[in-house]
């Protein structure tokens, strides 16, 4: 399990590739991989990880096999990249954020970015598949950093987070521009209650339920626009 809370940013020293499979050889800060083990987990942009070998104090090396690659961003890397960089959680760890598991949901887009009041409001395009489970104040991570979404417009695809200028310090997000394409982590117990009510929904209608949605939509519309909305308490990043 991870945090969300983004440790460091490192650079990827070398890349090899195998048959179906990518080796990332990563250069830490110093102190990032004291203790670090071979099995350790480590989130790369989001992406859960495993150490196969420790190559120095600095550096070490990950397998990643090619359904990571082909699902998340770490198929379009080269050396020299930079990258977000979080240690799994140990037992007690404080939340900064909320908990992920490293598990690419999908990837979005950066549509655009916009500046306001020294921070960076980034709008980002979601698949379809995805948008049902995307609530405004709910918790959603972005290259393994756990943000909060200040606006969404399912219809339209999109949400907007805020980026302030110490988690724009902290991560790579300072260099990331219109167009680039980032990894998706939806928050899972957000994504639980949707789909319980969903399917419960779908149980009632039965056989109404393809009716109801063509119907809807002809008018644009669909039936997540009329499920409850999930209760969401999260603070403002």
């Amino acid at each position: 399990m991870f945090t969300g809370i983004v440790q460091a940013v490192a650079t990827l020293a070398a890349i090899e590739d195998r048959a179906g499979l990518r080796t990332f050889t990563i250069a830490f800060p110093p102190g990032f991989c004291e203790g670090l083990a071979i099995g350790a987990s480590v989130a790369v942009d989001g992406v859960c990880l495993t150490v196969t070998e420790i190559v120095s104090p600095v550096q070490a090396r990950f397998d990643v096999m090619q359904q990571s690659l082909n699902v998340t961003t770490l198929g379009r890397y080269g050396a020299g990249d930079a990258v977000n960089v979080e240690r799994a959680a140990r037992d007690g760890a404080e939340i900064g954020g909320h908990p992920l598991s490293g598990h690419i949901d999908c990837t979005g887009q950066l549509a655009s970015v916009r500046e306001f009041d020294n921070n960076l409001v980034w709008r980002v395009a979601v698949p379809e598949s995805h948008r049902r489970y995307i609530f405004a104040k709910g918790y959603i991570a972005l290259h393994g950093a756990s943000l909060t979404v200040a606006e969404v417009d399912r219809q339209a695809g999109w949400f907007e987070v805020w980026l302030i200028p110490e988690t724009r310090r902290a991560t790579v997000f300072g260099a990331l521009r219109a167009g680039d394409l980032l990894n998706i982590e939806i928050e899972r117990s957000t994504q639980v209650v949707v789909d319980t009510v969903r399917e419960a929904v779908q149980d009632s209608l039965g056989r109404l339920a393809p009716v109801l949605q063509a119907l809807l939509a002809e008018r644009g519309q669909s039936l997540d626009d009329y499920l409850p909305q999930p209760s969401l308490h999260t603070p403002p990043r």
